[in-house]
């Protein structure tokens, strides 16, 4: 195996760990009720709203409607995304590490300097994605998808430091 199949093979454990680790993070909001309640937004219809800046740590929008929604610089670390629609949603400087956004879709999605470290991605959707700057580290794609985001990957993520190309394994 080459060291390039190894750190996938690494990069694909760590996902489905951490994909698990949000799993049980959930069960404990059912297990609290009026924690759930304040972060539970699934299936909701957030279309348009401003949710910048805001602190939505371990939220769930499962399903959620998010078209046109402003999220910039908000904290979404260990959120479910798993099917939102973020169709020409703003993310910039957005905070998205260990979070489930596996088959959720970025189409022109605003994603300039967010951090998607640790994401689990599989099966997302970046069509017209701006992503300049944002930090991949240890998320794991489709290869068609990391192709794509290849062809566009630029920039520095300004808070991590890390090249966009880098953090998505380009080569």
């Amino acid at each position: 195996m080459t060291h390039r199949q190894y750190e996938q093979i690494f990069r694909i454990l760590v996902s489905f760990i951490l994909f698990l680790v949000t799993i049980v993070g959930s069960l404990g909001a059912i297990a609290n009720p009026a924690h759930a309640l304040l972060l539970d937004y699934n299936q909701a219809s957030l279309i348009g709203e401003d949710l910048s800046h805001r602190d939505l740590t371990e939220a769930t929008f499962t399903r959620a409607d998010l078209r046109n929604s402003n999220l910039s610089y908000a904290n979404l670390r260990g959120v479910s995304l798993f099917s939102a629609n973020l169709e020409s949603a703003n993310l910039e400087g957005a905070d998205l590490s260990y979070s489930t956004i596996s088959t959720a879709r970025f189409f022109n999605a605003n994603l300039k300097n967010a951090i998607l470290e640790g994401a689990f991605a599989f099966n997302a959707r970046f069509d017209g994605a701006i992503i300049e700057g944002a930090d991949f580290t240890d998320v794991l794609f489709r290869a068609d998808t990391e192709e794509q985001l290849c062809a566009i990957a630029s920039g520095t993520n300004p808070i991590t430091g890390r090249n966009t190309r880098d953090t998505l394994f380009c080569p």
